[in-house]
Order: C-alpha cells, then structure tokens, then sequence
C-alpha cells in the first residue's frame, strides 16, 4: 500500500559518491523525497531527531558507528522501517540476516562492493522497497527469539536415523508444504519453521525472495534454529519428511514426480513478474503432482503466489493458509491469494506452524 502523503527518505552511507547516486535515484519517483543524508550511524541518529524521516536507507559498513550499532539505537529510541544496504559477500549476507534481527524491514544487495559504481542495476528495486517500507509495521520487526533445538547434529550433509520413521527418500508421504514469502520471511519462517515437529510427515519447500547467495546462509541459519533439517535446495535433490528446501536465489525451483520420489529441478528461465524464484512457478509445478499439498502465503509485498494458488486449487486436493494481516510486515502477497477466493485458513504468524503440522497429520 502507497502512503498519500510524500514518503520522506533519509539517506545513510559514508560514501558521498553513494549517498548522492541512491538520492538521486529516489527522487526521480515523485512519492518520494529525500529529506537529507548522512555519513554514519552517529550522524544518522542526529539527523532522524531533527527531520523525522518516514524510512531510512543504510548502509551497514560505516566509519564512526556502523550501520549495525545505529540500527540498534534507531529501534530502540526512535523505531521506523530501515532498509539495509549490504553487499554481496558471505560476511555482507551474515550483516544483512542481523539486521533484520536488529528491526530493519528489508535489505538491498550493491551489486558490486561498498562503492557500486551499477547501481542502477538495483534502482527499481531500491525505489519499490522504500514505498513498500513507508507503510511496513514495525512493531512486527520485533526481534523473534531464537530457539535452539536439542541434541541437533549441525552438518551440512546431515545424517539420518535409520531407525527413524518419517525420513529417507522413500519414505511415505502424507503432505507437501509449500511457503512463499517476501519482505519479512526471514523472520516469519524462522517463527514457522523452529514452531514445527522434527517429526513433521511432509517436507516443506519455500520460495523467499532474496538474491543469490543469501539464500544459502538463511538456510544455515534457520537450519541451526529449528529441529528440522534446512539446506538450501540443490539440483536433483529428493523431498523427504521433516526437511526443508529453500529455493537459491536467481534460480526458480519446480518440482517433478516419479513413482516413488519427488525431485527438485532448478532452472533460470526469465523471472516472472520480476521474481526468479517466484512463488508462482513453484505452485504451479506442485499443481501436478499426485499428493496432498498446504500452500501458505506469508509477509510480503507485491502479488507473487496468488496466480500459483488459483492453479493449485483447479488441481484440487490443497489447503491454503495465509498470513493474517495483523501480524504481517507488508501486507501484500497475503493479501493478493486472500483476494483470489481460495484461501482456507487466515492465521495470525505465532500459529501458522500449528495449522501446518495439524493438516500434515490428517
């Protein structure tokens, strides 16, 4: 949702090249403008005192105070949506992943390091985020407590119980979960995915929009949060229960049946609506297989997952469940499926993953 009024942006980056590139970028959409910039996290938090932006932009690495240790402050004293600016690199990834466990609504990848001198490669996504964060619920970027599961062996390729009854690539399945999410998934998954059994009689795939290699220190991170096992999904990759796929990022993730086993297939044809991976394409691949499937939209902005649940509804046999409004950091996908008439369930974040291992059991 767009506010009415003009959404004043306040730009944070200790490059001056930077801060006048992503001012200028913002100010040629006239629902934006920016009320002024600064050079580091001290400077920032002065300046947000005084002209009371609507969002922030903010780059992480700074002189001074980081844009980390401002962003703690910012949340503290003077809570409103920052989108971080992070680059690519793992550490880049591992800054990105504590500041929305800081309270930042939502990062931007540079393309190319601290100085990007592309940019403009992000633009339509910096100016889309900045709206979208203008009308984002803060009080939903709460920090979500991290729960650490017991007697959890972290390994990359992990090992499984032979003796356990709901894994292994034959293992019988009763469900097939599928999650797609934006703007706020990474702290609703972490909710969802830590709330589920380790016993859990479905595997779980999920679509989170996010660029490439980011999605793979999501999954570790989660993976370490949850008594599941998370990966980042992997070309050929066999569904089993109680394991969840995360599509990579620049990569959309469809899924194909043989007579005994579900695969995951990952291609790089061209993003639909702007999205690879794209919650749709996932759906509408999940639409043809032969078992029963929960379909849940979370947070997030746009529309991605709503055409991908019509096509799953007309394939019959899927129970759909949607993020409630109220506990949303945008509202948008949820709101789009809500609008196609095929939602099942509207529930609140803290009790989604109860929906999901109750369906997965009947």
């Amino acid at each position: 949702m767009v506010r009415e009024e003009i959404i004043k942006v306040l730009v944070v980056d200790d490059s001056a090249f930077m801060r006048k590139l992503i001012q200028e970028f913002l100010s040629e959409d006239p629902s934006i403008a920016v009320v002024g910039t600064a050079r580091n996290g001290q400077d920032a938090i002065a300046k947000i005192r005084l002209l009371k932006p609507h969002v922030v932009t903010m780059d992480v690495e700074m002189p001074v105070m980081s844009g980390l240790e401002a962003l703690k402050i910012i949340m503290k004293d003077h809570p409103l949506p920052v989108i971080m600016l992070s680059s690519t690199t793992v550490q880049g990834a591992e800054n990105a992943f504590l500041a929305m466990d800081y309270g930042a609504v939502d990062f931007i990848a540079k393309p190319s390091g601290t100085i990007s001198l592309d940019l403009h490669k992000v633009k339509k996504e910096l100016v889309e985020k900045v709206i979208h964060a203008s009308s984002a619920k803060i009080s939903m970027m709460k920090h979500v407590k991290k729960k650490k599961p017991e007697n959890k062996i972290y390994t990359e390729k992990v090992t499984v119980d032979a003796d356990s009854k709901y894994v292994g690539a034959r293992a019988p399945k009763n469900s097939l979960v599928l999650i797609g999410t934006s703007t706020g998934g990474p702290r609703a998954l972490q909710e969802v995915l830590s709330a589920l059994p380790k016993q859990l009689k479905a595997p779980v795939v999920v679509v989170q929009h996010m660029p490439p290699g980011f999605t793979k220190s999501l999954a570790a991170r989660l993976n370490q949060l949850s008594e599941l096992t998370i990966k980042e999904a992997e070309q050929g990759d066999v569904l089993k229960n109680g394991h969840v796929y995360i599509a990579p990022g620049d990569y959309h993730m469809t899924l194909s049946q043989s007579s005994t086993e579900i695969t995951i297939r990952l291609d790089q044809s061209p993003p639909r609506n702007g999205h690879r991976p794209s919650v749709d394409v996932l759906f509408e691949s999940a639409a043809q297989l032969n078992i029963k499937k929960i379909a849940v939209i979370m947070t997030g902005m746009g529309a991605d997952g709503s055409k991908g649940l019509v096509h799953l509804h007309h394939h019959h046999d899927v129970t759909s469940i949607a993020e409630s409004k109220e506990t949303c950091v945008v509202y948008g996908m949820p709101k789009a499926a809500a609008a196609t008439g095929f939602i099942s369930y509207v529930d609140p974040l803290p009790q989604i993953a109860g929906r999901i291992a109750k369906l997965a059991e009947g």
